[in-house]
């Protein structure tokens, strides 16, 4: 989320551009679904510009977003770490894809039965659909996702993950007080990290040991 229509659409672009970037620069397949993560986060931000100019409601943007917010992203994090993971650390993230899969069909579910509307609030839009057991959900968003990089057994994706912790703490601080939404800043911040990634990955088929 982003304080603007124009900023959401600038910084989507610009995110997608960073994701553009992962995938040309990506030299195994096994790397791909987390090198195109950027393009997804930089579509997301475009969609949201369409709630900014529909002021809200509960349109098809409204509920594209969610869709990608919310279920999308609590698969797509854990099978992409897990794609890429080193074999020691597979394991443990089959469980936390596991996880997501489970929270995610929750999400979609939700998302699917109940009404998703989008409220302009200042510099941020607020999103509001009915979900039984929240609390178990954003449990298990956080476990599949964050959890997922912190575990992955890879030194650069376990800074990221670390980012993206302190980074949703942040943002949705300020998002309740309803001053700011800097979620698009997160998303480039991230973004530049899988780039780091990427570039750092081995040239040959032999993966990194991790720790």
């Amino acid at each position: 989320m982003c304080w603007s229509a124009t900023a959401d659409l600038v910084a989507g672009v610009g995110v997608g551009g960073v994701g553009v970037a992962c995938v040309a620069r990506v030299r195994s397949s096994r790397d791909l679904p987390l090198a195109a993560l950027p393009l997804l986060l930089g579509a997301h931000q475009i969609v949201e510009s369409v709630v900014w100019a529909s002021d809200g409601g509960d349109g098809p943007a409204t509920v594209v977003w969610a869709v990608i917010a919310l279920p999308l992203l609590a698969v797509w994090v854990p099978a992409g770490v897990l794609s890429a993971a080193p074999p020691p650390a597979r394991p443990r993230l089959i469980l936390l894809l596991a996880a997501g899969t489970a929270t995610a069909a929750m999400l979609a579910y939700g998302i699917a039965t109940g009404p998703v509307s989008a409220e302009i609030r200042g510099r941020t839009v607020g999103y509001a659909l009915d979900l039984s057991h929240p609390g178990l959900l954003v449990a298990g968003y956080l476990l599949a996702t964050v959890g997922s990089l912190l575990l992955s057994g890879d030194r650069r994706l376990l800074v990221l993950g670390i980012v993206v912790a302190v980074g949703a703490m942040a943002c949705w601080a300020l998002w309740r007080l309803e001053f700011v939404s800097t979620w698009c800043a997160f998303a480039a911040i991230c973004s530049v990290v899988l780039l780091g990634w990427v570039r750092a990955r081995p040239t040959s088929s032999k993966m990194p040991t991790g720790y």
